[in-house]
């Protein structure tokens, strides 16, 4: 996974994650919701073979980085958990 910037300033960041999809574009829009401070995630794919998917991100009371980390956090403690659970299985 490669990450770009291509805008950012205190409130908003706007990057782009080079080789990844909608599985984990979709898992991290849904956790960066979830962080108190976002009040807008979003992505978009402008082609759903080749195309590099582009984050939005705007915060209040929040750096967007910050965001990130917390919204990566809790998706690694989803998957270990996830991962637990499979292997009582």
């Amino acid at each position: 996974m490669e990450f770009t910037v291509l805008e950012e300033s205190k409130t908003r960041l706007v990057f782009k994650l080079k080789d990844e999809t909608h599985t984990f574009c979709n898992a991290l829009k849904h956790a960066l919701q979830q962080v108190d401070g976002v009040y807008i995630a979003t992505y978009k794919i402008d082609h759903p073979l080749v195309g590099v998917p582009e984050f939005l991100i705007e915060t209040k009371g929040v750096e967007p980085r910050a965001a990130i980390k917390k919204a990566l956090k809790s998706l690694k403690k989803q998957a270990t958990d996830f991962k637990k659970e499979v292997s009582k299985l």
